[in-house]
């Protein structure tokens, strides 16, 4: 069956044409789209009771990315609003000199707590949670590809982070700033275990955070609409792609800092006390390394968001498309390489200084072709008078004050001067607000009709745009005064008669008028959204500023009706028909072929159509695993020890039974995914999406291992005459003999799945003796270690070496827990050959643990030689 061809899909196939296919996949199967006659009756209800979200209580079981997406925005706009009160409090008390509002220590823990929740709690959850929700409808997919992972990493950011947030209310929030900063996080200086909630805390949150990057990133690349290549996919898909990748590369330095830390207070391994052969520098070092990418991070999904409200604000296309691409990759290669100019003032060699200083002032050029492509953008259009131009114009304005006193303190000599002033807080408040919040807020007035069918008051949010505006200078253009005039940060109080009163009142008003912005538009929104629950649908204002991207599309819990073949980047402008094809379910998946969830993969350039994806449904087990890790994480600061152990175990338990049906194989081999094209339901190797997961968690381990052995060279680069023990031998040819053979064992459990009768027993027996080989390595390197004399609590050497052997006892765990599952699937007939996902993605992280642990032998071993 074939059809007539529009216009914008032709200029499709030609580009198709073009190139070579990576699938095998002919595009000339697109004639097919959009199909005749009429659709099989009752196919859309079968497909809207499929996707129905559960009702009553079973709603905390739902996995809909639309559902756990509301949820998330709602919960990290929750913590902002609770993280601006507290720097309300904090103004009070600096509104004039030796004011006695709160206690110091108090004091110390509201600006400590006020930073980590707006960082960790705010900035990235919500992008994250708008990527959520956004994502799926803008590529033209049914839903993210492990939808379990998704509701597991909300509900482990909003159980952690309300109870890392109470703890202010008892007095066991941390006092030590929102980088917790050693020697005054160590255990001599921050007795007690506010400490530990927030290392604890915080590594719990960035596992979360970790867990929905992967997500992301697996579905921008394999869950994009047909047709939708590479240079055809929307600004914000490139955005949440780059923030995905960032993630895993950066915030593995987070949890390794956190472990190591947690480490010095818990075992008293001297890994920051430099008078043990440690240094407070590598602690410095990995946090920024991780902090300075974050607000990249935090930046690159809210301008893309930025640029793609332009668009439409505009009705044109973003001028320079491709180069506005190219910026956010070269922002977030670059981010990488200016962390250390939050050192400047540690003593630095001047080479380094010079080199983080220029890092920091090119960095400001990709931003800056941002800025000019929207200025273009928005004087080639006809401009929307609308709240959402307000506040993509206003934020523009903020960011680019913020960014020009960005370049100022890249300077090292003027830096020596403001550093750990009020200067700084002015200009990181300035680009957060302008890069982010104020982006976040347009969103919100642009995209609720698509969630909700509703449309927030204009007339209100014009007060809000202002108030919100002009509070933000009243608020912090002051403060560059006063850190030019010297006042300091992180400080309670101040003395009178050094002309600070007047700067520091005018700030204090300028917070209050912000927060009366933030409390009319919470008024706003509670009236929009209590008339229409979330999900859209019931509203009269759904596509109200015209946008061109398939988001508008949207119409209920499926996302969209059918998911059609791209020829655009607006493909709403492209092709005036659209909608009324999509809707009548003229292209592929019009309802669900195997009467279970489903969307379609398709490959990652050029977005051809591989293989349909059964997705799982609702499920309480992510919730639990969820509840159970955070009652882990938590119970272990309080050192409730058997507690914590059986909520690890049950934790185990939950995560084993939420992916214990996932890799299934169904009677049907090949569905019709539209148009009559047949493609397969199960799929192993580099073209399942579970493969490229495999991947991404190895990158984010490895990545973790090598900031450990970052760690190890530091430490020993910068106290030698601490490497007393010499480094033992005995260990080197047996360890590297079983881990060689473990990786073996592992890569031939595969090839043993498929070519034998019996494989299915063969790869689990394979994959059981790995796991062994792998614990007995792990064993003869510590003993040999143990044996030598050396001790964790005796020098930086020690500790050094213990830290990454613990991290890598904690990979070998996560081995031997993977091995009892594998054998557990196949002891109950579900590890059939000759494919299997399962052991795809197993065998990868065997082989990780292998290498992992290889390099855990002979790092120490080989540097220094020998021993000094």
């Amino acid at each position: 069956m074939t059809s007539r061809i529009p216009s914008g899909v032709a200029g499709a196939l030609d580009d198709a044409a073009s190139a070579p296919s990576e699938t095998g996949f002919d595009a000339r199967l697109y004639e097919r789209f959009p199909t005749k006659g009429r659709r099989p009756r009752g196919e859309l209800e079968e497909l809207k009771k499929v996707w129905e979200t559960p009702t009553g209580w079973r709603a905390f079981s739902a996995v809909n990315n639309n559902f756990i997406g509301f949820l998330f925005i709602v919960t990290a706009f929750g913590f902002f609003v609770a993280a601006g009160v507290l720097s309300l409090v904090m103004r009070v008390q600096l509104s004039a000199p030796l004011a006695g509002i709160v206690p110091q220590e108090t004091y110390n823990q509201l600006f400590t707590m006020h930073g980590s929740v707006m960082m960790f709690l705010f900035a990235v959850p919500a992008v994250e949670a708008i990527a959520v929700l956004l994502l799926p409808q803008m590529i033209g997919a049914r839903d993210l590809p492990f939808p379990r992972l998704s509701a597991y990493s909300y509900w482990a950011y909003l159980i952690g982070g309300v109870v890392f947030f109470c703890s202010i209310f008892f007095s066991l929030a941390p006092s030590g700033g929102w980088f917790m900063y050693p020697p005054l996080s160590s255990a001599v200086y921050a007795q007690g275990i506010n400490a530990d909630f927030w290392l604890l805390g915080i590594g719990f949150i960035e596992i979360s955070a970790i867990a929905g990057a992967i997500e992301l990133t697996v579905g921008v690349l394999r869950t994009r609409a047909p047709g939708m290549t590479l240079a055809k996919m929307p600004l914000y898909a490139w955005a949440v792609l780059i923030f995905g990748v960032m993630i895993i590369l950066a915030f593995p330095a987070m949890i390794m800092v956190t472990f190591l830390l947690e480490l010095e207070r818990a075992f008293n391994w001297p890994l920051f006390d430099a008078t043990r052969g440690g240094d407070p520098l590598l602690y410095q070092h990995l946090f920024w390394f991780f902090g300075h990418p974050d607000v990249y991070i935090i930046f690159i999904p809210a301008s893309a968001m930025l640029s793609t409200m332009i668009v439409t604000v505009a009705q044109k296309p973003l001028v320079g498309h491709e180069i506005v691409v190219l910026a956010l990759i070269a922002t977030g290669f670059i981010s990488f390489g200016v962390w250390a100019h939050h050192m400047f003032t540690v003593g630095l060699p001047g080479l380094s200084a010079g080199y983080f200083s220029a890092a920091s002032m090119a960095v400001a050029v990709p931003a800056g072709a941002q800025v000019f492509a929207w200025i273009a953008t928005l004087a080639a259009g006809r401009i929307q008078r609308n709240v959402p131009s307000l506040f993509l114009v206003g934020g523009i304005l903020i960011f680019v004050m913020g960014g020009l006193t960005g370049v100022m303190v890249g300077m090292v000599a003027f830096d020596g001067q403001v550093h750990d002033t009020y200067f700084v807080v002015a200009h990181f408040h300035y680009v957060l607000i302008g890069s982010m919040v104020f982006p976040l807020f347009a969103a919100f007035y642009y995209w609720t009709p698509m969630i909700n069918g509703q449309q927030l008051s204009e007339r209100v949010g014009r007060w809000v745009f202002w108030l919100n505006f002009v509070g933000v200078h009243v608020c912090f253009l002051p403060m560059h005064l006063s850190g030019l005039m010297g006042m300091p940060r992180r400080v309670d109080t101040y003395l009178p008669g050094r002309s600070m009163e007047v700067p520091n009142l005018i700030s204090t008003v300028g917070a209050f008028i912000m927060a009366a912005g933030v409390l009319l538009f919470l008024i706003d929104a509670i009236r929009c959204y209590s008339r229409q629950g979330m999900g859209g649908g019931g509203g009269n204002a759904r596509n109200v500023y015209h946008g061109g991207t398939l988001e508008w599309l949207s119409t209920g819990n499926y996302g969209i009706r059918s998911i059609p073949v791209v020829s655009s980047l607006e493909p709403l402008w492209a092709d005036a028909r659209l909608r009324e094809n999509v809707e009548a379910g003229r292209y592929f998946l019009p309802g669900t072929t195997t009467g279970a969830r489903e969307t379609l993969i398709t490959s990652s350039s050029r977005a051809e159509p591989q293989y349909v994806q059964i997705m799982p449904g609702p499920a309480w087990s992510p919730l639990l695993a969820a509840l159970f890790t955070a009652g882990f994480f938590l119970l272990l600061t309080v050192k409730a020890l058997t507690l914590s152990a059986i909520c690890g175990v049950l934790t185990i338990v939950c995560v084993m039974r939420w992916v214990w049906h996932n890799d299934r194989h169904i009677p049907q081999k090949q569905v019709d995914a539209g148009g009559g094209i047949l493609l397969p339901t199960y799929v192993t190797g580099p073209q399942s999406h579970g493969w490229w997961a495999a991947v991404l968690l190895v990158i984010v381990l490895g990545m973790i291992f090598l900031m450990a052995m970052f760690s190890y060279l530091y430490l020993f680069g910068a106290h030698p005459d601490w490497w007393r023990i010499t480094a033992p031998r005995g260990a080197l040819a047996p360890g590297l003999l079983l881990l060689g053979a473990s990786a073996g064992l592992a890569y031939a459990a595969r090839p043993l799945l498929a070519r034998f009768k019996r494989g299915s027993g063969l790869s689990a027996v394979a994959m059981a003796l790995s796991m062994v080989c792998l614990v007995a390595a792990l064993a003869v390197d510590s003993l040999d270690w143990w044996n030598a004399g050396l001790r964790g609590d005796a020098s930086g050497q020690g500790a050094a070496i213990y830290a990454m052997l613990a991290w890598h006892s904690s990979i070998v765990l996560a081995v031997m827990l993977s091995a009892v599952y594998y054998l557990a699937r196949w002891m109950r007939g579900l590890a059939p050959g000759p494919a299997n996902k399962t052991l795809e993605a197993l065998r990868i992280l065997f082989m990780f643990a292998a290498c992992e642990g290889a390099a855990a032998l002979l790092l120490p071993r080989v540097l220094p030689w020998g021993g000094v």
